[in-house]
């Protein structure tokens, strides 16, 4: 087999990134693994209090005068992020790889994902526009302007290393804010690859910090005071606790949470382009991802059930797992062992209930000479009902429930009984059945034809019920409003 290009050589000791300066932690390390190949990565620190603290403290001190730098100054420094992202498309992407185990080609989508949120927050000059009237009254002329906050602090998830960060950061830093970025412990080198273009792009010290650690740290920034706002992206568990501590502290939040997406088939759906995007969005990042499909849902007489099934089992067992370096790929591992011990936990629990394992991905087949310890293959179970475990729960994994309706109200009643509302998909030929689709399901992201309903950068990334809390969403126009506060101004001149 050929030799894969990996960028990381040799085992890094990650610093943390505060006040323009990269620094040595005093806290425990622990490895960072490839989860494909098994071979570590990095050391990544836990950093202590003082550490957090000192993250903040550079953020609060750095705000002052990064407000003052004009809107379009402070676009340029990002139009230069840009550029050197661009140069270094390959580089990031294969490391988000190598410490996540997703494939390449679902790297590669990742950076360009996370770029097109900086180039959307370039046009913070046009962006951040407020708006006025003259004469509200006789001589008296009303305006709104937005100004930005102080130190926002940002906690994403595992799943998406390099990306999630970049849906509030850019925004934030455009805007006038200043953030400290506490990256997943699981997969930190992304983001410290990012403050290294951020460092090199010349932002000013103190506007961009980045502080390694955990549950410790981001209690800490979440409880301190001179932390304005907080976005978080992971589970609804967490989500709930930290939507509930800034309310408590007067923080404003985004919690963008879990999910459990129905996908719903109609008997009039191309079944051919339909397969395509269903092994997207069912197996895709390993099915780790809150878009990714959990619950398909057939609308049909007998026949045509069985020959949809029949499809997605044929197309699944054809799916190659291995190491996501290897372009001939199209599912790597899980990103953890306990993570994979959680999808197999899942499996034995469906069993249990009564659910008919079809695909069974206990056992993996691994493409290459790579140890299974965090390997699992797709899985597919018929037979479900709403009330079980795999119906309900949130897997983060390749797990394909099928269940089916009788009709399109049926198949709605599903989706609604369940509490999430991330994203929902409608595969059909009938323009008015996809109407009422979208119009009556509540969930944030909805997608006609579509197999990952992942908004683009110019649009918010939606979310209702147990998926979000929050008032305003990430990306886009919401990001804006979220990361300033309107002031309105009344003015009469004698």
């Amino acid at each position: 087999m050929a030799v894969l290009s990996e960028p990381l050589q040799d085992v890094i000791t990650l610093k943390n990134y505060i006040d323009g300066e990269w620094v040595e932690s005093k806290g425990i390390y622990h490895d960072i693994v490839n989860p494909a190949t098994q071979r570590v990565l990095a050391n990544v620190p836990t950093s202590t209090k003082d550490e957090v603290l000192a993250a903040v403290e550079a953020a609060k001190r750095a705000f002052p005068e990064w407000r003052k730098v004009p809107p379009v100054t402070r676009a340029r420094y990002l139009f230069r992020f840009r550029e050197l992202l661009e140069e270094h498309f390959e580089e990031l992407s294969r490391i988000q790889t190598m410490e996540h185990g997703k494939t390449i080609d679902e790297s590669r989508g990742e950076t360009r994902r996370g770029i097109e949120n900086v180039e959307v927050a370039t046009g913070i000059p046009s962006l951040m526009m407020g708006y006025n009237l003259e004469d509200i009254a006789m001589g008296i002329d009303e305006y709104l302007i937005r100004q930005p906050l102080g130190v926002f602090a940002v906690i994403p998830p595992y799943n998406f290393p390099f990306m999630i960060p970049l849906w509030f950061a850019p925004y934030a830093v455009a805007t006038g804010n200043c953030v400290v970025i506490k990256p997943s412990p699981q997969v930190p080198v992304s983001q410290v690859k990012i403050a290294e273009l951020i460092d090199e792009a010349g932002f000013p010290p103190g506007v961009w910090n980045i502080v390694h650690g955990g549950e410790e740290a981001a209690s800490i920034l979440l409880e301190h005071p001179d932390i304005v706002g907080v976005t978080f992206v992971g589970s609804t568990k967490v989500g709930r606790i930290i939507y509930r501590k800034c309310g408590e502290t007067g923080k404003r939040v985004i919690a963008q949470c879990g999910a459990k997406n129905f996908l719903v088939v109609m008997p009039d759906a191309n079944l051919k382009a339909t397969m395509a995007a269903l092994m997207t969005s069912f197996f895709g990042n390993t099915g780790q991802r809150c878009l990714s499909g959990t619950n398909l849902v057939v609308i049909g007489d007998e026949r045509f059930y069985k020959k949809c099934a029949d499809m997605v089992v044929d197309v699944t067992s054809r799916v190659r797992v291995g190491y996501g370096m290897d372009e001939s790929i199209q599912m790597g591992p899980m990103q953890s062992i306990t993570g994979k011990q959680r999808v197999l936990g899942y499996i034995e629990k469906g069993i249990q209930e009564g659910a008919a394992l079809r695909v069974d991905g206990r056992k993996a087949t691994i493409t290459g000479d790579y140890p299974d310890t965090c390997f699992v293959n797709p899985t597919i179970f018929e037979d479900v009902s709403p009330d079980m475990a795999i119906a309900k729960e949130e897997i983060f994994g390749p797990v394909m429930s099928i269940m089916r309706a009788k009709d399109l109200d049926a198949a709605i009643g599903l989706i609604h009984e369940n509490p999430y509302g991330n994203g929902a998909s409608i595969f059909t030929s009938d323009g008015k059945a996809a109407r009422e689709f979208k119009y009556r399901v509540k969930a944030g992201n909805i997608g006609i034809n579509i197999g990952v309903v992942a908004p683009m950068a110019f649009f918010p990334f939606s979310g209702m019920k147990d998926s979000f809390f929050g008032v305003l969403h990430g990306q886009g126009q919401e990001a804006i409003r979220f990361f300033t506060e309107s002031k309105v101004l009344i003015e009469r001149w004698f």
